[in-house]
């Protein structure tokens, strides 16, 4: 059984760059939907299994994929960011953002811009790709479509509008922009170490 994570802050915690009325939201009731249902849909696959009814496989298999990756890219998302203390890439993740990218000035131009053009709902992601050996920035729309298979996120932005609406309304740019400003470079480096 899947189990919301806890913040590792409190609600307000990420103000002024993102609203505690938007994390309230995001959180408790669009975060726990993601949990929820993908503890239904696991469920319905187990009766399924012991009932051998697999008439709705194709559906419950579809439901799986949304929701149970809605649900990890969201503890993703929430761990990623932090109060607006200032953090950074480790000199490792810094030395693998200059070697894929160019330098970090590029690496945050493009993963903004990717963000920017998510089209709908989807998300920006600076992933990991050990069959490449090298970090990509990717688009990926709904929660699982477009992504490389064996990729290993590290940072990701949700910008699906309940992510920012609220707060930014139409202003897509600025929520990315404000992104910035609270991202914990502590954790994503934690997530690089782990696969470095």
């Amino acid at each position: 059984m899947l189990k919301m994570i806890e913040l590792p802050y409190p609600l307000n915690a990420l103000e002024p760059y993102y609203s505690m009325q938007t994390l309230d939201l995001h959180y408790h009731i669009l975060y726990k939907g993601y949990v929820d249902n993908t503890n239904k849909t696991q469920e319905k696959l187990e009766k399924a299994r012991n009932t051998g009814d697999f008439e709705n496989l194709k559906c419950l298999e579809k439901n799986l994929s949304f929701f149970g990756s809605g649900a990890i890219l969201h503890e993703l998302f929430f761990m990623n960011m932090g109060p607006a203390v200032p953090t950074e890439p480790s000199s490792q993740l810094m030395e693998q953002i200059g070697k894929d990218f160019g330098s970090f000035e590029m690496f945050k131009k493009q993963f903004s811009e990717a963000s920017k053009a998510v089209e709908a709902s989807g998300w920006a992601l600076l992933v990991w790709v050990p069959k490449w050996k090298k970090l990509e920035v990717l688009q990926c729309e709904k929660h699982q479509d477009l992504t490389l298979w064996g990729c290993i996120p590290l940072l990701v932005l949700d910008m699906w509008e309940h992510s920012y609406y609220l707060q930014y309304q139409t202003k897509r740019p600025e929520y990315v922009n404000a992104f910035w400003n609270i991202v914990n470079w502590n954790e994503v480096n934690k997530r690089y170490k782990n696969i470095s």
